[in-house]
């Protein structure tokens, strides 16, 4: 059976650069719920046009056209293992989740949670800064953009969004922590070491 891997986190937890290694060295296929919506409604397909109308109008996309979407792209993707990033975010996904991945002979291998003090994804996320010319990105503290660039911080890595958005992470993600204890499927990893050691963790829980 393909595994089905859940990765949870704050952002800046390195949930990202963690799924892009195990996609190369281990053939795994990420999929954030994001990208999923987005190649939907640029694909024009009916549930991507379900998708649009709401976001167009600012608004949510609802539970089961999420859940509808996701299960149309694991049904491509099947036999692969594959990392779920971003998603579920709340309790009836994850309760919606459980129901379709049976229908798919899929089911949660494991639940990664990138533990990360908030201090921490404060500092690296508000000490991004991107050169508007290239699109390449330097941090403050870890890789600081040479004297003669001309660098800006975006909008999402000022304090106070980062402070929001973390708000709204706790509220969102402390109930799935417990929904995933109590199946014996959470594996907590220290986010705040180093990618390389983070990476060993991850293999030492999926394999």
């Amino acid at each position: 059976m393909a595994k089905t891997i859940i990765f949870l986190g704050p952002p800046g937890a390195g949930k990202g650069t963690q799924a892009q290694r195990l996609a190369q060295e281990k053939g795994f296929i990420q999929i954030s719920t994001g990208d999923i919506l987005r190649e939907a409604v640029k694909n024009g397909t009916e549930l991507g046009k379900k998708a649009k109308e709401y976001m167009d109008a600012g608004k949510l996309v609802p539970d089961d056209l999420i859940i509808s979407i996701i299960k149309e792209k694991l049904q491509e993707l099947e036999g692969k293992d594959i990392i779920l990033d971003g998603f579920p975010r709340t309790i009836p996904q994850a309760e919606a989740l459980d129901k379709m991945l049976p229908e798919l002979n899929r089911k949660v291998d494991a639940v990664i949670l990138f533990e990360v003090p908030d201090e921490l994804v404060i500092e690296r996320l508000s000490g991004r800064r991107i050169d508007p010319k290239t699109g390449k990105v330097y941090h403050v503290k870890y890789n600081p953009p040479p004297s003669d660039v001309e660098v800006i911080q975006r909008d999402d890595d000022k304090e106070e969004v980062i402070r929001k958005r973390l708000e709204v992470y706790h509220q969102q993600t402390t109930p799935l922590i417990e929904y995933y204890k109590k199946q014996n499927k959470l594996h907590v990893i220290d986010a705040s070491k180093s990618p390389d050691e983070v990476y060993k963790e991850i293999l030492s829980v999926i394999e």
